[in-house]
């Protein structure tokens, strides 16, 4: 981790996310009609932000630092920037939280469906076997081909409770962190 630690300033032992700009126009999507406070950040300070502290452990301290223009950084819309992008980020935490509660559900309901399936696949495969017991290769093989597609049946609901979930889940930490985050808005040097 020292190859990326180095690439960053520290300060009282927080990683510093630094951003520096010409104007505070530059830090918001300029497609975004919502008022000031509540605006969507631009996507590529949304991803440094996010990709930085991605980088990092979870357990690693970080403050942002926004840099403008001596003139600008005393202003009444500099100082509203911090409430601005915790609000951005509390939000994509909001949406995160949503998406994981529609995946969930989609996941216990394709667990439902799997089960039910590999159940009557399992009492068809049993059904085939004592009919033909005589183990005929033909019957084997409708056998195992029933079990087969049991289990397959199993594969999506796996797939979203044991893979999908992760993801959304840890997306939705790293929002949370940023929305905590001390942020301060200091003149360009």
């Amino acid at each position: 981790m020292a190859e990326i630690e180095s690439r960053y300033r520290k300060a009282d032992g927080r990683i510093l996310i630094e951003i520096k700009l010409s104007s505070i126009l530059q830090l918001f999507n300029s497609f975004d009609p919502a008022p000031f406070h509540e605006k969507e950040l631009d996507t590529a300070a949304e991803h440094y932000i996010v990709d930085t502290v991605k980088d990092f452990p979870s357990k690693t301290q970080f403050r942002i630092i926004i840099h403008l223009p001596g003139g600008v950084s005393c202003c009444d819309e500099a100082q509203k920037i911090p409430s601005a992008i915790h609000s951005h980020f509390e939000y994509k935490m909001l949406v995160q939280d949503r998406k994981f509660r529609e995946k969930f559900r989609h996941g216990r309901w394709t667990l439902l469906i799997g089960l039910t399936f590999l159940a009557i696949a399992l009492v068809a495969r049993q059904v085939v076997s004592a009919y033909l017991a005589d183990n005929h290769l033909l019957a084997q093989i409708f056998a195992d081909a029933l079990l087969i597609i049991g289990w397959a049946a199993m594969w999506e609901p796996v797939t979203i409770l044991l893979y999908e979930l992760w993801p959304i889940i840890q997306l939705k930490n790293v929002y949370k962190k940023i929305s905590t985050m001390e942020i301060e808005i200091l003149p360009s040097s």
